[in-house]
């Protein structure tokens, strides 16, 4: 009788053929065929980064359901405040932010106001005859921030505040010693000192930026811009001062910008009336103008200042602050900054007697600057500010280019919390007694 079934069974099998093979799945009403190849979309579909799915996912009663799985969504990337507020610029307020314009007067103008509305630029700078008395001076940063309260950054308000020669402060402040004088202690602690006194003195009157320390070596006697400015003539020297220097104006929460890369001590040239010239080497430059600036960067400098200097050794036809082997090459590839790159002022001789200033600005640009200094005259800051606008729209500088410049802009502000609050009544009795006490560390 068992016979007969078995050949029962087997005649059935013969006639009905993957019926009996036991594979369910594989049927028209199930598995692969029924729901369109779906565990085969995973890799394809709309969201090629999902991991495979089953097909049949089990169901609430532990079984397996019919309905088709649905790719899993990866993770949002965290959001990026910075990216999001590129995306909301225009092409117009992205240019402004890589230009830090001067102003004229003791008092906002028209033209910076203008400057401010209309091109939303990233900053001003001030010198000594746009500062008189301390309420002044806070009255002027105070406006500018007040100006600037509707654009989507905001302003780096800079000062060259070195100490000695290069003394911006006004007179009721403690006067700083020069960077000569400081090393002469032979205590980096006292450079630090000072630099904390001066970012806090600065802070209070509404600056952000201090175009300081110098880390050029002063290793020609016949320098005529350098000299005392310098920590002095050995890279050892310069590399331990400055960067204490450094240091305390970051702890001061005031962003130091170390200059003049790749070094302005070798000159005999003043750059603010002709263009220097350093026949060096690469390898030269090296074994002692760099040093300071690596170790600097080693430190965590947030921003370089490139000096204007032609170095026929690296680049025949364009002075350092247009220079893509300067800038791109060492400065970036070589020595790995990744911080803000900022011209030294393009209205300097060495570069207004030999360039036209606009495509100057567009070749600093193209060489990997970040920020243009345009420090003397409204038309300037306008000439500069049409000449990377036309760059970009005529293909010469890539949209992307100029988002990865101003990305680096806005991180930097925000890393240092940077606001357009003004600043409130200063009290210079604990800021003088800080910098006596710095000073006489």
């Amino acid at each position: 009788m068992r016979t007969v079934r078995i050949a029962l069974v087997l005649l059935i099998c013969a006639a009905f053929g993957a019926a009996c093979s036991g594979k369910s799945g594989e049927g028209p009403t199930g598995g692969p065929q029924a729901n369109g190849g779906q565990t085969g979309q995973a890799g394809a579909g709309a969201n090629p980064g999902a991991p495979d799915q089953p097909t049949n996912p089990p169901n609430d009663s532990g079984g397996t359901g019919s309905a088709p799985a649905q790719p899993s969504k990866p993770p949002a990337p965290p959001s990026d405040p910075v990216k999001d507020t590129i995306r909301s610029m225009t092409l117009d307020q992205k240019l402004g932010q890589m230009i830090i314009a001067g102003i004229d007067g003791t008092k906002i103008d028209e033209q910076a106001k203008r400057l401010i509305a209309e091109d939303a630029v990233g900053g001003f700078i001030l010198y000594k005859p746009n500062i008189e008395t301390v309420e002044q001076t806070v009255a002027l940063l105070n406006a500018l921030k007040d100006a600037n309260k509707a654009n989507p950054a905001p302003l780096l308000l800079s000062v060259d505040q070195e100490g000695g020669k290069v003394d911006r402060m006004p007179p009721s402040f403690v006067p700083v010693p020069s960077s000569r004088e400081i090393a002469k202690s032979g205590d980096s602690e006292k450079a630090r000192a000072i630099g904390e006194a001066i970012g806090a003195g600065v802070r209070a009157l509404g600056f952000n930026v201090d175009f300081a320390p110098v880390l050029d070596i002063d290793s020609n006697p016949n320098n005529p811009v350098i000299g005392s400015r310098s920590f002095g003539p050995t890279a050892a020297v310069v590399s331990s001062f400055g960067i204490a220097e450094m240091s305390g104006l970051q702890a001061g929460q005031v962003v130091p910008v170390v200059k003049h890369f790749p070094g302005h001590g070798d000159t005999s040239v003043d750059s603010h009336l002709e263009l220097p010239v350093v026949n060096k080497t690469l390898e030269q430059l090296r074994k002692l103008e760099l040093v300071p600036f690596a170790k600097a960067i080693e430190a965590k400098a947030d921003a370089v200042m490139i000096a204007h200097i032609l170095l026929p050794q690296l680049d025949t036809e364009f002075p350092s602050s247009m220079s893509a082997k300067v800038i791109a090459d060492v400065l970036r590839t070589e020595m790995g900054f990744e911080g803000v790159v900022i011209t030294d002022d393009m209205t300097m001789g060495a570069i207004v007697k030999h360039y036209d200033l606009g495509q100057a600005a567009v070749r600093s640009v193209r060489a990997g600057a970040d920020i243009v200094l345009v420090a003397h005259e409204y038309a300037n800051a306008k000439l500069a500010l049409g000449a990377l606008k036309q760059a970009v729209e005529s293909g010469q500088i890539a949209v992307e280019a100029i988002d990865r410049r101003v990305y680096r802009i806005l991180t930097l502000k925000t890393k240092y919390k940077l606001s357009d609050a003004p600043a409130g009544t200063v009290d210079m009795e604990p800021i003088n007694a800080a910098l006596r006490q710095a000073v006489g560390k």
